[in-house]
C-alpha cells in the first residue's frame, strides 16, 4: 500500500485555527478537510495548531511533535485501502496547568476559529436538566480564578478578554463534537462560566461571539 503525501508546501502554511482535543476523530475529519483544501492551493492561512488541557493531551503533543505534527489516515472501501499523510497541523501548543501558552496562542489575531472535540462529557452539562452545570468543581474553580483557568472554556474566556482589551475581533468558537445544538451547548458553557465572575462579560460573549451549530 502506498501512502499519499501532502500536495502543498507545508512551510508556507500559517495558523488560522486552534483546535482543542486532538483525538482520532479530529485528525481523520477536520484535519483531512483542511488537507484537501490546502491541496487545492487555497486557504493556506487556515492551518491547524493543536491544543489540550488534560494530561493525555501532553502525551499526544509529544507524539505528534516527534513526527512534525503529521498524521496518517487509512481509508477503507470495497475497492481496498488507501493511506494518506495529513499535513494540515503545523504546531501543538505546550500543555500547561494554567493554560498560559494556550491563552497566548488564542489571543493572536491570526487565529479566527477555536474549535473543539472534547467529547460529549466535556461541556459540563447536568444530565438531570440538560443544562450547563455551574456547580461542576472545575467550573467553580475557573469562576474563582479566571486568570489561571484549568478548563478549555476558562482558557477561551481568558483569551477573549485579552483580545477585547487589545481591540481584536473575537474568534469563532466551533464545537465539532456530536451534540445536538452543539453551538448552543458551547455558548452556554462559555457564557455560563463568564457569568460566575463577570456578568457583563457573559453578556458581551452572547452579543459578540459566534457559536455555529454543526454535528457529524
Amino acid at each position: 500500500m502506498t501512502v499519499d503525501t501532502p500536495q502543498y508546501d507545508r512551510s508556507k502554511l500559517t495558523a488560522g485555527i486552534v483546535h482543542i482535543g486532538l483525538g482520532n476523530f479530529h485528525r481523520a475529519h477536520q484535519a483531512v478537510y483542511l488537507d484537501d483544501l490546502f491541496a487545492l492551493g487555497e486557504g493556506h492561512d487556515w492551518a491547524l495548531v493543536g491544543a489540550g488541557v488534560r494530561e493525555g493531551d501532553a502525551r499526544m503533543r509529544d507524539a505528534l511533535k516527534a513526527q512534525d505534527c503529521l498524521s496518517t489516515v487509512i481509508e477503507l472501501d470495497p475497492s481496498g485501502r488507501r493511506a494518506r499523510r495529513v499535513g494540515a497541523m503545523i504546531d501543538f501548543i505546550p500543555v500547561q496547568a494554567d493554560n498560559g501558552a494556550l491563552i497566548a496562542a488564542m489571543t493572536d489575531p491570526a487565529i479566527r476559529i477555536v474549535s473543539l472535540t472534547v467529547t460529549e462529557g466535556g461541556y459540563f452539562v447536568d444530565p438531570a436538566t440538560g443544562q450547563f452545570d455551574p456547580t461542576a468543581p472545575d467550573i467553580v474553580a475557573d469562576g474563582k480564578n479566571p486568570t489561571r483557568p484549568i478548563t478549555a472554556f476558562g482558557a477561551i474566556l481568558a483569551a477573549l478578554v485579552a483580545r477585547r482589551a487589545a481591540g481584536v475581533q473575537p474568534f469563532t468558537i466551533m464545537s465539532c463534537d456530536n451534540l445536538p445544538g452543539n453551538g448552543h451547548v458551547t455558548q452556554a458553557a462559555v457564557a455560563g462560566l463568564a457569568r460566575l465572575s463577570d456578568p457583563a462579560l457573559a453578556d458581551w460573549v452572547l452579543a459578540n461571539v459566534a457559536f455555529p451549530n454543526g454535528m457529524v
